[in-house]
């Protein structure tokens, strides 16, 4: 699964990998976004399309569709499994219409310790070229300039199953896509069955990766600095 992540870079330095050619619908930003920590529920600069261009700006992680939230439900979901997402009811309306990308530059997991199960280590994943990377994700956001943000707006991340040498560290990932499919993903006319495709067949290799141990340090949500992606920290 996909339960923390980064996302530092500037909004500039996300559209430059994402090799954006389209109208912008927002001006974007040179600030670093500085986020090494990055937990469910809190907001997350977000890639998606309307109208008016691509936009990016802040949604809430984590999705339910209106009619599963309330008093009593489950809380929203922060993944989104791939095998089941293309014909859940849960995520139709959001896999037809809702796709869209979080700029991320990777992730964390933890591996339980085989003679100590209540220990854990803190792994952080990433693309081997130091890339900027993009989740295929759904959910739910404001359409346009004048949408107000509602209570339903969120997204999840997409997952699939690990596979080869990263299973050892968990055995689910988030869909990563190269920045030609990440953009395809983006279009409003795509057919429910190409994303599905874009998902399976032509996301990032588990060779593009790799994985070292951090500081357990990362799994206290108020540690927030660059610290928590060096390696090898106690």
């Amino acid at each position: 699964m996909c339960g923390r992540f980064t996302q530092y870079q500037t909004q500039v330095r996300y559209l430059e990998r994402l090799n954006w050619q389209a109208p912008l619908a927002f001006e974007p930003s040179d600030e670093p976004i500085d986020r090494y920590n990055v937990a469910p529920t809190t907001h997350v600069q977000l890639m998606h399309l309307d109208e008016e261009g691509l936009r990016m700006n802040a949604v809430p992680w984590g999705y339910a569709p209106h009619w599963a939230r309330g008093k009593g439900k489950r809380p929203p979901a922060i993944n989104a499994r791939l095998e089941t997402a293309v014909t859940s009811k849960y995520w139709s309306a959001a896999w037809k219409n809702g796709r869209c990308l979080v700029p991320a530059d990777g992730w964390y997991e933890w591996v339980k310790d085989p003679d100590d199960s209540k220990r854990k280590q803190p792994y952080y994943i990433k693309l081997i070229s130091n890339e900027p990377m993009f989740y295929a994700a759904i959910g739910q956001f404001p359409r346009d300039t004048d949408s107000e943000p509602g209570d339903s707006d969120g997204f999840a991340i997409v997952t699939t199953a690990s596979d080869k040498g990263m299973v050892d560290i968990h055995d689910r990932a988030p869909v990563v896509l190269p920045p030609d499919v990440a953009r395809e993903w983006l279009e409003s006319g795509l057919a429910p069955e190409r994303a599905e495709d874009l998902a399976r067949h032509h996301a990032e290799q588990i060779e593009s990766f790799e994985w070292y141990e951090v500081g357990k340090q990362v799994g206290n949500v108020k540690n927030k600095g660059s610290d928590m992606i060096r390696p090898g920290q106690p």
